[in-house]
């Protein structure tokens, strides 16, 4: 009996044993990633080597967040910050850093990542004015619109989590690749199904749309912000309505996140279709991840645009 016990014991220390190493390795670096795009890179990158927290969701203007306590309490322990840069959080996000205290996100530190870092930026200005509305000095950093610039940023991050983390380098690596073909594969689906958006007259909410109208190849022929950054009047709606009947429109672009009011108004009065875009990662309820964001983009500009 004794020896069947130890028999027993001791298959069940070697199960045991190889439960605990096959689990998947504890997550280890902390991610805080200002954008839902770049927390949902991160995930696509690192898995679950990564424990990631981000500051805004699809549903809010990342211009506009407040440095909260909860966000504080979340950068104070990162050992990477993941964001935009190019002054897109330039109204909460060196106050966070500066508050947190850790030095491992300070800018210059290998934990301070801004992806605007790795992308040629559209409209750069080349005078800087008050009066010309909320314009970035670096240039426009909406660049997430762009799938090509995804791919762009993923292989700098890839990079910069295989130094932070060299212990599971070839990990990061792998997951990497799998994620850069699965991307190149997505890429040529979206442009074979782009080719027929090239050319469509659009109207915009806000200077939002840049890396998408380009991309695509759209003709963008006016914005509902009479300035970027500053709310849409009825001034300058009605310059835009007289416009469009005179040189049709085929669809009006906004962010789910942004006041419809505005597009709504024009669409009524001019007939030209709505097109409500996602934006970002969580943005609608189809625009789960990276891969259904342009899945959905697309889609609901080709419904429009029929």
């Amino acid at each position: 009996m004794q020896k069947k016990n130890a028999l027993l014991l001791l298959v069940m220390a070697m199960l045991t044993t190889l439960l605990f190493s096959t689990r998947p390795a504890k997550a280890g670096l902390k991610v805080f990633a200002c954008e839902p795009e770049w927390g949902a890179l991160a995930e696509e990158l690192g898995g679950e080597l990564l424990d990631i927290s981000i500051a805004t969701t699809g549903r809010q203007d990342p211009h506009h967040i407040q440095a909260r306590p909860s966000l504080l309490a979340r950068a104070r322990r990162a050992d990477l910050l993941i964001c935009t840069g190019a002054e897109l959080e330039v109204g909460w996000l060196p106050l966070l850093i500066r508050k947190s205290g850790n030095p491992k996100i300070q800018q210059g530190n290998a934990g301070f990542f801004m992806a605007t870092d790795y992308i040629s930026l559209r409209e750069i200005p080349t005078h800087l004015d008050r009066s010309d509305g909320d314009v970035h000095a670096s240039g426009n950093p909406h660049i997430q619109t762009d799938p090509n610039n995804i791919l762009q940023v993923a292989t700098a991050l890839a990079d910069r989590l295989e130094k932070l983390d060299p212990d599971n380098a070839d990990a990061y690596r792998e997951r990497y690749r799998i994620f850069a073909d699965r991307w190149h594969t997505a890429l040529k689906k979206w442009n074979s199904t782009a080719s027929s958006l090239s050319g469509i007259p659009v109207i915009v909410h806000h200077k939002s749309w840049s890396y998408l109208v380009n991309w695509l190849g759209l003709n963008e022929v006016a914005t509902l912000e009479p300035k970027p950054g500053v709310p849409p009047n009825s001034g300058h709606l009605a310059k835009v309505l007289n416009m469009v009947q005179k040189n049709p429109v085929r669809a009006i672009i906004f962010a789910e996140y942004e006041d419809p009011r505005s597009a709504q108004w024009l669409a009524k009065q001019s007939g030209i279709p709505l097109a409500s875009l996602p934006f970002t990662v969580g943005g609608s309820e189809d625009a789960s991840d990276l891969f259904s964001l342009f899945d959905s983009t697309l889609r609901r500009l080709q419904e429009v645009a029929k």
